[in-house]
Order: structure tokens, then sequence, then C-alpha cells
């Protein structure tokens, strides 16, 4: 360890969180079907699987795109020669409209502001080295994704301070919460940067209102401080109220060209809505040019291929293939969602009312021993080793109230979706329903002789003991 640098060995990038922990112990005994009908079902990971054969239904039509043709003619030299790390033209072009397409055409995007990067997750870093100086904050609204604690903090040095969300209110952002969140930043001489949210939100799958929007400009023009908003997931939403860009209240509110629309950014990748996670594709959109000038030399440290550029212009270009998968996807995650939450509540467990993303956010709180943290992860331990589903704990994410669990729904086939409810069923029905094998009970056992790192529990860069609710 004395041959890394302290970047390299510190704890900061979030491994250690049940979030990953849960996700280590499903690839060690992965579900299958046929092969491992015993193993662990993977419901932590939030992709989105529903709507793959509508894409190669598209490549098959489509030849000379996926075979890096033009007019029959192969382009692969012209492709793989060095490119401009400004992207293609013809993706960004064909990217802006498709978010413009996706936010109903309420907005539009000027392809001159978009940088493209490797995914939403150095575009989300890209933004904090361009907007915070180490030891600079940015204001996270919980349960927050966990993966921002490593991509917001772990190379950029800079620090996340939670705005305190409830379950009183359907974890909404309300004024008082950001102004607390904002004052707990300035106790801890930390200088606020910003807010960043995601919107539809990830782990809750709800959609932000256009009243918590406008609080949130409202704070951000107050302060002087700068707004980003992760819309990864908006075009999964698939009931009402529908999708409510920021830049959509930008523009009602007649705020374009002042220094609040210079301040407002939105990350938007296509590995959620396309399922091409994979593919690696991100955009940063911001109306200030010096952040595209400085988040675009950035991205040469990360960028988008120009085989994947050159293939996904074509099928984003194709208008009647994205109307249609638009649709067509929203209404499968619809089914898939309402049958998770159906079969939920055959178990006795309920969610939060959500309206997007590829998950739902569970309350177990009358299946905790106790109301501590400890307890909910000592109930995800038994979901893990017992029941065989890797879940979400709420502590993972962040929330301020233990026993509630992200579930994801998209990443599995019908079928599969099918056993891991049947499992949870007569786990809640009673410990004498999922019998336990010899070697279960001793992982079990052996795990809870582990102390459980105290990043469960941390809120960015202090850490809190469990509270008793």
């Amino acid at each position: 360890m004395g041959l890394l640098s302290k970047k390299a060995t510190c704890n900061t990038h979030g491994q250690d969180s049940s979030y990953f922990l849960g996700w280590e112990e499903y690839e060690k005994n992965p579900y299958d079907e046929i092969k491992n009908p015993d193993g662990i079902i993977q419901m932590g990971l939030a992709e989105n699987q529903l709507s793959f054969d509508l894409i190669e239904s598209w490549l098959a039509k489509n030849p000379d795109a996926a075979n890096f043709q033009r007019d029959g003619q192969s382009i692969f030299r012209e492709l793989a020669l060095f490119q401009d790390y400004h992207g293609l033209p013809s993706f960004k072009n064909a990217m802006a409209d498709f978010m413009s397409e996706n936010r109903g055409n309420r907005v539009s995007f000027d392809p001159n502001n978009l940088v493209l990067t490797a995914g939403a997750t150095p575009a989300n870093e890209t933004l904090m080295f361009c907007l915070t100086n180490p030891g600079d904050a940015f204001l996270l609204p919980t349960p927050y994704y966990p993966g921002f604690d490593r991509d917001l903090k772990w190379r950029t040095g800079a620090e996340i301070v939670p705005i305190k969300c409830t379950s009183a209110n359907g974890f909404r952002i309300t004024k008082s919460a950001l102004e607390e969140a904002y004052e707990e930043a300035q106790k801890l001489n930390l200088k606020v940067k910003g807010v960043l949210i995601t919107n539809p939100s990830n782990p809750l799958g709800t959609t932000t209102t256009r009243t918590e929007l406008n609080h949130l400009v409202d704070f951000i023009s107050r302060k002087k401080i700068h707004l980003i908003s992760d819309e990864i997931y908006s075009g999964t939403v698939f009931a009402s109220p529908g999708f409510i860009s920021v830049m959509e209240v930008l523009k009602d509110r007649r705020l374009e060209n002042t220094d609040v629309f210079k301040r407002v950014h939105v990350v938007y990748s296509l590995s959620k809505d396309l399922g091409l996670p994979g593919f690696r594709v991100g955009v940063i959109y911001s109306n200030d040019d010096n952040v595209v000038s400085a988040a675009t030399k950035m991205s040469s440290f990360g960028l988008i291929s120009s085989q994947t550029q050159y293939l996904l212009s074509a099928l984003l270009s194709d208008k009647k293939f994205t109307k249609n998968y638009l649709q067509e996807n929203q209404i499968r995650l619809k089914n898939r969602h309402k049958k998770l939450v159906s079969g939920l509540e055959a178990a006795g467990i309920e969610c939060l009312k959500s309206n997007a993303g590829l998950f739902c956010w569970v309350d177990m709180r009358h299946l905790l021993k106790s109301n501590t943290f400890e307890a909910e992860i000592e109930l995800w331990k038994k979901i893990v080793y017992e029941v065989k589903l890797n879940i979400s704990p709420g502590s993972s994410c962040h929330c301020n109230e233990p026993g509630w669990f992200r579930v994801c729904f998209a990443n599995m086939s019908e079928e599969t979706l099918e056993v891991a409810l049947d499992r949870l069923k007569k786990f809640v029905d009673g410990p004498s329903s999922t019998a336990r094998s010899q070697s279960e009970h001793q992982r079990l056992k052996n795990l809870r002789k582990k102390k459980v790192s105290n990043w469960v529990f941390r809120l960015s860069f202090h850490d809190r003991e469990p509270e008793e609710r």
C-alpha cells in the first residue's frame, strides 16, 4: 500500500458501502433460472433491459449504421482515426434533438452547449472540477444515489452536505430543508457552490415537482450558487405527473440570458432511457460558455468512441424510431412497476408512490426489530443471504430514516421477478418458509461478525451514529 498515492488509498470512494457490497455477494452466487436457481437475484442494479428488442430490430433494419458504412461504403478508416474531442457534429445535433423530444419539445437544446462525456459519472465529476475547489460543498437532497459519494467527491475533493428530506411529505424538497443544509455547511466552514438533484429521483422513482424546482431556482438565485440537474432518468416517466425539466422552469419564468440561467447545468445519459450503460454516453449541457469551454477540455480524459457516436447519431436521427421507442419503453416500465408493487403488496409491503425510474422506494420499517440503522443492516443481510435478493438499504443512500430500501425491477425477466417476489413473500410470512442451508447459515454468521462500515452512517465529510427514531 505504501507504493500507492493517498488518493488511490483513501476511503472516500465508497466501495465499502452496503450498496456495493451487495453487488459483490451477487457476483459470487448469481441467480440463473437453469444453472443456479438458488442463487442471488440482482435487484440492486438500475439497468433497463425491457426494450432491447426494439433497438435490436432497428439495428437489423439499418445495417449500414451497425457495420460503419455510409451509402454501402465502409467508413471504418474514417472512424478509426483521431477525432476532435468536441465530438461528431452529427451526434451532438442528434443528441440535442433527442433531449428535446424526451421533454415533449417544450424546451430546446443548442448542440454548441453540449459537452460529450463517457457517461453521466464523468459528466458529474467534470462539473465538480469546473465549479468547485477542494473543500467546497454541494448540497444534495436525501436520499441520494450512493455513487455520488464517489462521483462528486473522490477525485475532486468536493464535499457533500445533505438536504434532509423525510417521509412525512414523501421526501420532497422544502424551503426550510434547503436553508438548514446551507446553514449546516456554514457551521462547518464550507463554501457552498451549488445544489445537485436527480430528476426523476434515484432512489425515490419520483419526478421533481414544479413547486420544488421553483424553490430551487429561487434558492440558488438568492445564494448566487449553481444548480446541477441530473436528468438521466427523464425518459423513464411512465405515469402522471409528467417530467418537468429545470430548463422548462427557467423558460417559463423568462430567465433566459440571465445570470441564474448561466448557473443551471443539466446532466444526461443514454444509460437508463435506452438501456445502454455499456456504450458510455453522457452529456453536460450548460448555458455558460466558460463552463462549456472548461468541461470540453476536461472531456479529453473520457471521450466517447467515434464508432459509438456514428451508430447512435443514426439511431437518434430516426424520429419514427425514437418516438415509438420512448412510448413503448414507458408502457413496459409502467407494467413492470405495477407487477412489482402488486407483488410487494401481496407480501404486506408498501412503496412510496412513484411514477418514474427503474426501481421502487420500498418501506420495510415494519420488518425491523428496532427503529435503528443497525436493525436495517441486519434485515438487509437476511434478505441478501437467506432470501437471496440483493436490494439496496436506505442507509447506503444516506436516508435519515431506517427501514427504507431501493428495489430495482427492470434489469431482469418477468419470470425472475416472480421468483424474487415469491421468495420475499415467504420470508415475510415466516422464518419457517425460508429454509436456510448450513452453508448459508455460516455465511450469515460470519458476516455478522464483521463490523458494519461507518460509511453506512456517514453523511459525506463527517460520521453520525445510528439514531433511534
